[in-house]
């Protein structure tokens, strides 16, 4: 484990925008990285398209929606994390043309309104065990305070048992499931999209 003086968290900045996209791919065990070659430039790298997506100022892939963790010194994970809007008739229209794999997500999103949702936690493969996923968990939750929202929200494959448990440890709650839609990304999971949520109020 970790000792306090070892890990520390800082707001994200735009020079984090690759780190970024490596680990919100490693979250999204692929899922961004195939999405990403679709938008993808001619000759431009998914990975590289992805940065710049995390460039924005605006959107839920922005850096601005970041949390860096740091192990002595060095980045080697985020909490990325925003309030789920009201989305509009027309959003809730588009849900079915978007690209199949992450509609399941996007409706859940959307029975989500209002929460903290925490839409990707991840620490680099050779940092992980020091405790550093919990520290970023709890600073969403300390983000849900300040943005005054009665819950955190968070997703996660139903096969991913590891995920779920550490979740329920810090008292998140299954609420609602979606099934999955296969995509061509290992690993394939093909069971549900899990919604757990965890209320904040003091």
């Amino acid at each position: 484990m970790a000792t306090q003086d070892t890990v520390s968290l800082r707001a994200a900045v735009r020079e984090d925008a690759r780190l970024l996209a490596r680990l919100i791919d490693i979250a999204g065990e692929g899922i961004p990285s195939w999405l990403w070659s679709q938008g993808a430039a001619p000759g431009q790298s998914p990975l590289d398209y992805g940065t710049e997506r995390a460039c924005r100022e605006t959107g839920g892939f922005s850096y601005r929606n970041a949390t860096v963790a740091e192990f002595r010194g060095t980045p080697v994970g985020m909490m990325l994390g925003y309030v789920i809007p009201e989305p509009s008739d027309e959003e809730r229209r588009e849900v079915a043309s978007l690209p199949a794999p992450i509609r399941p997500f996007v409706e859940l999103e959307h029975r989500a309104v209002g929460t903290f949702y925490v839409n990707a936690v991840a620490v680099l493969p050779d940092r992980r065990g020091l405790g550093i996923g919990a520290k970023l968990l709890r600073a969403a939750e300390a983000s849900a305070r300040h943005a005054e929202a009665p819950e955190t929200s968070i997703q996660v494959y139903s096969q991913n048992a590891g995920a779920v448990r550490l979740y329920e440890r810090f008292g998140f709650r299954i609420v609602d499931r979606t099934p999955v839609i296969l995509h061509p990304c290992p690993p394939h999971h093909d069971e549900d999209v899990l919604l757990m949520t965890k209320s904040v109020l003091a």
